[in-house]
């Protein structure tokens, strides 16, 4: 099935507006999850001189964003919720971009990182080989994007009041690769559990030189 403009357009509206009337309560359940670890896996991987450039891509409130500034990182966040974007700039005194997913408008070669912490799952399966692909054109020469998202059987549709698509492994590379990245690693979280009590699959990509 093939979405049209205005279908595109009201998944991104309505996703957001779930985001921007519960952003408080977002904030309480979020704040202190812990993901050291994905945080970890992207700054180990780029290979540039730090202080890096970063891109915190669906920033939410600024937890993450915080971080990557207090470890002396430039970091910028970007989110489609007006209401995150204010409480992220709030939160890490980082500058913060309003912009949509699917109506990115971002700078070439200007990131070390892309750090996508639970964001690229609500871009439809249509539109994802796009946004890849200016994500690679933002990054650097040999730039590396972190993503992790709730992984399934390649569902998509409407959960909860949000869009998403719940990508395997396999197609999950199909996508990334075809946007024209390498594959660093991959793994699934949290970490130490069985494999069925791993909901997100996390994995590192290298864009091209």
């Amino acid at each position: 099935m093939t979405l049209e403009p205005q279908q595109l357009e009201q998944i991104a509206s309505r996703t957001l507006a779930h985001y921007d009337q519960r952003a408080e309560e977002f904030w309480r359940g979020t704040r202190d999850h812990d993901v050291s670890q994905n945080i970890g896996t992207l700054l180990r991987h780029i290979e540039s001189p730090p202080p890096f450039e970063i891109l915190d891509l669906g920033c939410g409130p600024g937890r993450d964003l915080k971080v990557f500034s207090d470890l002396g990182h430039v970091a910028v966040g970007l989110d489609g919720s007006t209401r995150f974007v204010a409480m992220a700039r709030e939160f890490s005194g980082c500058e913060v971009w309003c912009q949509d997913l699917l109506a990115l408008a971002l700078p070439r070669a200007r990131f070390d990182g892309v750090f996508a912490n639970a964001v690229l799952f609500h871009v439809p399966s249509q539109e994802l080989p796009r946004v890849l692909r200016e994500l690679h054109a933002t990054l650097k020469p040999g730039g590396v994007l972190f993503s992790s998202n709730p992984r399934g059987r390649n569902e998509e549709g409407w959960n909860q009041g949000r869009y998403g698509v719940f990508h395997d492994l396999e197609s999950w590379r199909r996508h990334v690769a075809g946007a024209g990245f390498a594959e660093i690693m991959h793994y699934y979280r949290p970490a130490g559990l069985p494999r069925e009590r791993q909901p997100w699959l996390a994995s590192v990509w290298r864009s091209a030189r």
